[in-house]
C-alpha cells in the first residue's frame, strides 16, 4: 500500500498491510531548516535526520489550514491592536482590545530555545471583561476561508500521506482568551455567561468549518478543544454542555461531505469517550496512557475501537527520556494493544513532539524504533 491508502484505509476501517506510523508535528507542521531566524529551532543541524527519517518513512498527515482573510466589513482593526518586539533575546506580542469601556490586553513571549508561545497575560481576567468582550460586533469574527493551500498540500504530499485540516472548536477559542484558573471558575459559576461565550464564537466557526468541508471535502480533520472541558478540569456533566453541543455541529458539517473528525483531547478522556462516539466523531488522539491519562490503550481499543480510529499512545517524555531498550518495549506494547481484537484502526503516534532547539542521540534511536517496529509489525 502507498502511505496515502494505509492512512484512508485506517480511517474507513478497512484492512492495511501494517499499522501506520506518524511522528504528528514532526512531518505535519510545516518547517524549514534552512530558515536562519533565530527564533526556528528546526535549522539546528541535529533536527535534520529526524526531519529527513519522517519524509522517508512515515505516513505524512500534513496539518494545515486554509487561509483566512477578513470579510467584507470585518471591524476588527477598530477594537483591536497588536504590537510586537524583542527585549532580553524574547520576542514579545502584545494585544490590546478596548471595548465595551473597558481596555484588555493579552501578552505572549516566545524564547529562541524553544518552539512554544508562553501566555504571559490572557487577554480576560474576569466577568466583566467577558461581559465587554461579548460587546463586540458578530462581524469582528467572520473570516472567509481560502482551501487554495489546502489543495496545494494534498498535491504536493501525493502518494506519502494525507493533509488534516487543523481547527479549534469554540470551547477552545473560548477558554484560551482566560487563565486555565479564571477559565474554570467562570464555566463552574458563570454558566450562562460562558455560554455566551461559546455562541459568540460557535457562529462563525461552525459557518466556516461547513465552508472548507464542502470546498476540500473527504479529508481528515484535527479539532481541539474538548481536553478544556474533562477532568480534573470540569465534571462530566459540564463536557456535554459545553464541548458535545457547540462541537457536535463540526463534527457533523465535515462528515456531511465524506470528511473524517478526529478529536484531539489530552489528559482524562475516560469519561469523555462516550460523548466522541455520540457526537459521531471517526478518530481521536493522542490517548495519553496513565498517569497522564486515565485508560489503557487495550480498553479503548476494545470499548470504542469499532467505532473509531486510534492515534497514539507515546508520550513524548518517554521518547525523550527512555533508554532504547526500554522504550522498545513501550513501542511494542502500544502496538499490541492498538491493533488487538477487531477495530477500525490504528495509527502509532507520539503525544506530541520535542520543542528544544537540539535532538539527542536517545530521542533520535527512539524515533527510529518507532518507524522499525511499525513497518515490521506482523510481517
Amino acid at each position: 500500500m502507498t502511505r496515502r491508502e494505509r492512512l484512508m484505509a485506517t480511517l474507513q476501517g478497512r484492512p492495511v498491510d501494517r499499522p501506520a506510523v506518524s511522528f504528528y508535528e514532526i512531518g505535519g507542521v510545516a518547517v524549514d531548516p534552512a530558515d536562519p531566524d533565530p527564533f526556528n529551532i528546526y535549522n539546528d543541524p541535529t533536527w535534520r535526520p529526524l526531519l529527513d527519517l519522517a519524509e522517508a518513512e512515515t505516513d505524512l498527515i500534513r496539518m494545515r489550514g486554509p487561509t483566512l482573510r477578513p470579510a467584507p466589513g470585518n471591524p476588527r482593526d477598530a477594537f483591536f491592536r497588536t504590537e510586537t518586539w524583542t527585549a532580553d533575546g524574547s520576542r514579545f506580542t502584545r494585544t490590546a482590545l478596548a471595548v465595551g469601556g473597558r481596555r484588555m490586553t493579552a501578552l505572549a513571549r516566545r524564547d529562541p530555545a524553544i518552539d512554544t508561545v508562553w501566555a504571559v497575560e490572557h487577554l480576560l481576567k474576569d466577568a466583566a471583561d467577558v461581559a465587554a468582550y461579548l460587546e463586540l460586533p458578530d462581524e469582528v469574527f467572520r473570516y472567509e476561508p481560502d482551501v487554495a493551500p489546502l489543495r496545494e498540500a494534498d498535491a504536493a504530499v501525493g502518494d506519502r500521506g494525507i493533509v488534516m485540516v487543523d481547527t479549534a472548536d469554540p470551547i477552545c477559542e473560548a477558554a484560551s482568551l482566560l487563565s486555565l484558573a479564571d477559565y474554570t471558575v467562570l464555566a463552574f459559576t458563570e454558566g450562562r455567561l460562558f455560554h455566551r461565550l461559546l455562541e459568540k464564537h460557535a457562529g462563525p466557526l461552525w459557518e466556516r468549518t461547513a465552508q472548507v468541508a464542502a470546498a476540500f471535502p473527504g479529508h481528515l480533520w484535527r479539532i481541539c478543544g474538548p481536553e478544556y472541558a474533562t477532568e480534573p478540569y470540569l465534571p462530566p456533566r459540564l463536557f456535554e454542555e459545553y464541548v458535545v453541543r457547540y462541537t457536535k455541529p463540526m463534527v457533523e458539517a465535515i462528515r456531511a461531505h465524506g470528511g473524517f473528525a478526529r478529536l484531539h483531547c489530552h489528559g482524562r478522556i475516560r469519561s469523555a469517550l462516550p460523548h466522541f462516539v455520540a457526537m459521531g466523531a471517526d478518530a481521536t488522539d493522542p490517548i495519553e496512557p496513565p498517569p497522564q491519562g486515565d485508560v489503557q490503550l487495550a480498553d479503548v481499543r476494545r470499548q470504542y475501537g469499532r467505532d473509531l480510529a486510534l492515534f497514539g499512545n507515546l508520550e513524548v517524555s518517554d521518547i525523550e527520556n527512555l533508554e532504547p531498550r526500554a522504550f522498545e518495549g513501550v513501542v511494542r506494547q502500544a502496538l499490541r494493544d492498538g491493533t488487538a481484537g477487531p477495530g477500525r484502526g490504528f495509527v502509532l503516534m507520539p503525544t506530541a513532539c520535542p520543542y528544544g532547539r537540539t535532538i539527542s542521540p536517545r530521542t533520535m534511536a527512539n524515533y527510529e524504533t518507532m518507524v522499525r517496529l511499525a513497518t515490521r509489525f506482523g510481517g
